[in-house]
């Protein structure tokens, strides 16, 4: 049966699966909606990354599985949705024929088809829905198309993808001064006095006669010593004036009085650069910044984050994630690019999709950037590293990510992520606009959280830090 947009069905088995083909690479994704037409959490949100739900599985990269007898009795609508990954055209009106079948699993036959139309400057769309009425389950074909990717439905449907820029905290009234009372002055420790001597009388002479005093005594005068004479001090040649051997440097000159003498150097600035590509590849150590700008030659363009690890041998595979956030000079959010939404600013920066076990050789995640494309508010763009598995950089082996000219593919600065600290989140690096070009700032500090979004704001103070 072939569905027009809007058209439904019925669906008479107890499990179907909906497999979505295209001829550019897509993702597929499921929603589970109750009857206000929301999910009840983000565990609703079912995709390459969070696989599996109550009644409904992702198998990547194109099929939903739905075991309608599984699904909670406060779901009413199954929604699925088709995205393309980034690593071929950029919307549905480039990507060639779309077309999705729900297959019975268990008679191996197709019970519906529906080819959407119209689609042109659209990302994702939402392909079909399955729904309950009366007890029954259908199928409507849908086709609607969303120019903001996955992450535009998501959004529409209550999930939290936190890609809406947050306002700047308010500053409160500033509390009136109170003064503080003065401490007490410490007195000086008591000294008690000194016992009390009675005068002492003498017997008063008889009346008429005048008392004796007794006459003061008389101390010889001293004399005076002869005068001593001493030998004259000997007379000791003047030593020779030091002079320095040959070969010696030259003593450093003294400034004449008045002149101060010259001011020390001031180191530089958080985010002002050290040094440029003049002499090619630059080995930045942590907070270092590097002039993206290389003397006589035109200003760099593009550039790639690309990041890569080896697959877990054995136990929880390992899922990094590259993404990249973007802030204006007051550091406001201006929005993310990662495994959820692959592109931003009108392509100017795009992904190249989620891998989940880091399987393949080199790069296994690229996020590529066309600087020359970025509006003008753009001031910042901030590139973090996320293990959205859980295991933290302690714990992790064979990992790195490095920035590349995308034009001539020459690697500009690399960080071995392995045996770090044990946290899940990492600042990789920072590009940051100068009136003479980019500048790039090598991070390399660690933080918290599975996806960017636990990163957007931690990540400010690395902008700021850079407006003197």
């Amino acid at each position: 049966m072939e569905l027009t947009k809007g058209a439904n069905a019925p669906i008479d088995t107890d499990e179907v699966v909906v497999e979505v083909t295209a001829a550019a690479p897509v993702d597929v994704a499921a929603l589970l909606l109750t009857a206000a037409g929301k999910v009840r959490s983000d565990n609703d949100f079912i995709f390459y990354n969070q696989p599996n739900g109550p009644g409904v599985t992702a198998q990547p990269p194109n099929t939903i599985r739905i075991e309608t007898r599984q699904v909670p009795a406060d779901i009413e609508k199954v929604v699925v949705t088709a995205s393309l990954d980034g690593s071929g055209p950029v919307n549905w009106g480039t990507a060639g024929r779309l077309s999705i079948a729900l297959i019975d699993p268990q008679r191996h036959t197709t019970l519906a088809t529906f080819t959407p139309a119209d689609l042109n400057t659209e990302t994702a769309l939402i392909a079909v829905e399955l729904y309950r009425r009366q007890g029954v389950w259908k199928v409507r074909a849908v086709g609607q198309g969303y120019a903001d990717g996955l992450a535009g439905i998501a959004t529409d449907f209550g999930i939290t993808v936190d890609d809406a820029p947050q306002a700047a905290p308010q500053p409160g009234p500033v509390p009136p001064m109170v003064p503080q009372p003065m401490p007490p002055t410490a007195s000086p420790p008591y000294r008690p006095a000194a016992p009390y001597q009675p005068p002492v009388y003498q017997q008063p002479a008889p009346y008429g006669q005048s008392p004796t005093y007794p006459q003061p005594a008389t101390y010889p005068q001293p004399m005076s010593p002869p005068p001593v004479s001493y030998p004259q001090a000997p007379t000791y040649p003047q030593p020779p004036s030091y002079q320095p051997p040959s070969g010696y440097p030259p003593p450093m000159a003294t400034p004449p009085p008045g002149v101060p003498p010259p001011a020390p150097t001031a180191p530089p600035r958080f985010g002002e650069p050290t040094v440029n590509l003049d002499k090619g590849r630059v080995s930045l150590s942590k907070s270092e910044t590097v002039s993206l700008t290389k003397q006589g030659a035109p200003s760099l363009t593009r550039v790639r984050m690309a990041l890569g690890w080896d697959p877990a041998r054995r136990g929880k595979s390992i899922d990094l994630d590259a993404s990249v956030v973007a802030y204006n000079k007051r550091a406001k959010d201006l929005g993310k690019v990662w495994f959820v939404k692959l592109t931003g600013f009108k392509g100017a920066i795009r992904h190249s999709g989620d891998n989940l076990t880091g399987a393949g050789k080199g790069d296994d995640e690229v996020i590529s950037v066309d600087l020359s494309a970025l509006p003008p508010d753009v001031y910042a763009l901030v590139f973090t590293v996320n293990s959205y598995s859980g295991q933290k950089f302690d714990e992790i082996k064979s990992a790195f990510c490095r920035l590349v000219d995308d034009n001539s593919g020459a690697e500009l600065v690399r960080f071995e992520l392995s045996r770090g600290e044990a946290r899940t989140g990492l600042f990789m690096c920072m590009l940051t606009r100068s009136p003479q070009g980019w500048n790039m700032t090598a991070l390399g500090e660690y933080g918290d959280g599975a996806t960017v979004s636990k990163m957007v704001d931690p990540g400010k103070r690395f902008v700021l830090a850079t407006v003197h």
